[in-house]
């Protein structure tokens, strides 16, 4: 705040934007909104590297930071082609979600000290099984709202130490979301927001602060871990060089923003129970919301939310988004034809040509292990009900009905009668797979226009409503749900009632499934 009125609030001349962003495991994208809400300009950046070697799952935070830049640039850019007299100092305020849980260890320079450990990553197991009998394993799931398993980032700071201990040696700062550390880079303040930070495994989701007694039971230094904020809170503002990489005016506001399970819930209108929000990204969940944590069902992960009382209940999916893509690279990524080069394209014609139900192949979407129906790094998937009638298109078609399957799973944990279920992330670009979901829930999903960028842009309005109140004050969450239900705008699939005795069939075999090649293992 210091630097804030060292270089004086951003000239503003008529309207005035806020910038949002997402950084993904895939991307980053970004998204220019209104004081009115309304998104006016979008840009996303190229594909991400991901390392995936010898089963860890790694991304560098210089990609995430390179990437940042070139679309902030790009964001700029096309507003000022688009937008009659924009000009970057309209750009009121930066805000973003990002991937959380996970381990972004960075030096005294704030410097990453080697690549970040991924949410995906469960190497951690061995350290989790040790956290969870030094501090008891229902101590840990009470305080936390969450089991203690090899994902977590407190679990992998532990492997960190044991296995690498030069690296571990160095660590000075712990960050939770990807989108923290381009908060660091934009403001140097080390921080967290309430959501990424209770997937940390170390943060009490009742209080939102961290326990010290479990990072002792850990062995690892509370010291270097962040503070923890509130979304809607300013962290800071964009230092000189921050803003002479990205374009953005010195001195514009940077809030604390979200992680991306918040901010996809808050996009996809969840506010109240019976409202639930499917995000088919890479990854995939299904996030409803309460005034408490569900601890007493296996799977499920608590999050904190946008109040004291109110609480994300998800049901996490490693799986879902990743295996559009490989069964879209095995089945459809051939020798394009003339007539059509776009390997997703022809992923719908394969999808459309296997009838429901696939031929009776059933597939088990684990290509990098699964988080539910049950917390295993080290599964993988498998087809079942192969036949010589059996073509390519029935193997596309049974890896999203695969998924599908999961997902209904993990509503039928959730227990709570569907009021309205909102689709969001990449996946909702492919129509077969959004009325596969129809008909395999039976109940009606609505894909929300523009799904890739609603989370920004319900971070945007977020930051809009939060104006309205006192610095670091709840902002007016009625109004935020009015301005959030206003752009629910999408097509709805409605279920087809003549598959749902196909697809009720093919789930009562799916469930029996993992339980049977388990033991394979």
């Amino acid at each position: 705040m210091q630097a804030f009125e060292r270089l004086g609030k951003p000239r503003m001349t008529g309207m005035t934007y806020t910038a949002a962003f997402d950084v993904g495991t895939t991307q980053v994208k970004a998204v220019l909104v209104d004081d009115q809400g309304s998104a006016r300009v979008c840009a996303s950046s190229g594909l991400l590297p991901l390392n995936t070697g010898d089963g860890r799952i790694e991304q560098n935070p210089e990609d995430w930071l390179q990437a940042f830049i070139e679309v902030s640039r790009d964001l700029l850019a096309r507003a000022g082609r688009s937008i009659e007299h924009f000009k970057s100092d309209q750009v009121a305020g930066i805000i973003m979600s990002g991937q959380m849980q996970d381990l972004i260890a960075l030096d005294a320079l704030g410097q990453p000290v080697g690549p970040a450990i991924l949410y995906a990553d469960g190497r951690a197991e061995e350290e989790s099984a040790e956290l969870t009998e030094t501090y008891g394993s229902e101590s840990f799931h009470t305080v936390v709202g969450n089991p203690c398993d090899g994902s977590l980032p407190v679990a992998k700071l532990m492997w960190l130490s044991r296995h690498q201990p030069d690296r571990y040696a160095q660590v000075r700062h712990v960050l939770i979301d990807a989108k923290d550390y381009l908060i660091w880079w934009l403001t140097g303040v080390y921080c967290g927001d309430m959501t990424a930070c209770s997937t940390a495994g170390a943060m009490d989701l009742r209080s939102r602060k961290w326990r010290r007694d479990i990072l002792e039971a850990a062995g690892v230094d509370a010291a270097i871990f962040p503070e923890v904020y509130w979304p809607w809170e300013s962290i800071g503002a964009s230092t000189p060089g921050a803003s002479a990489a990205t374009g953005f005016a010195p001195g514009t506001t940077v809030y604390a923003g979200m992680g991306d399970a918040g901010a996809s819930t808050l996009g996809g209108g969840v506010f109240h129970p019976g409202q639930f929000n499917i995000n088919l990204g890479t990854s995939g969940w299904i996030a409803t919301v309460t005034d408490q944590a569900v601890i007493d069902r296996p799977g499920m992960v608590n999050l904190a939310y946008l109040g004291t009382d109110s609480i994300i209940n998800t049901v996490p999916f490693l799986n879902a988004g990743n295996v559009h893509a490989w069964a879209t690279g095995v089945f459809a990524g051939g020798s394009p034809t003339v007539a059509d080069s776009d390997p997703y394209r022809r992923m719908g014609y394969l999808l459309e040509s296997s009838p429901v139900g696939a031929r009776g192949v059933i597939c088990l979407p684990y290509l990098v292990g699964e988080r539910f129906p049950m917390m295993n790094p080290s599964i993988r998937g498998a087809y079942v009900g192969v036949s010589s009638e059996t073509e390519a298109c029935d193997l596309a078609r049974a890896a999203l009905e695969g998924v599908s399957y999961s997902i209904r799973q993990g509503l039928d944990l959730l227990g709570t009668p569907i009021e309205r279920v909102t689709l969001i992330g990449g996946g909702t670009r492919e129509p077969q797979w959004c009325q596969m979901l129809a008909d395999i829930l039976d109940a009606p999903v609505q894909v929300l226009d523009d799904a890739h960028l609603m989370p920004a842009v319900a971070l945007a309005q977020l930051v809009s409503v939060g104006k309205q109140a006192k610095p670091s004050s709840r902002p007016d969450l009625e109004g935020l749900e009015k301005l959030v239900e206003a752009n629910l705008t999408g097509g709805v699939f409605s279920p087809d009632g003549a598959n749902r005795q196909v697809y009720d069939a093919g789930y009562s075999r799916f469930r029996r499934l993992y339980p049977a090649l388990d033991a394979l293992r």
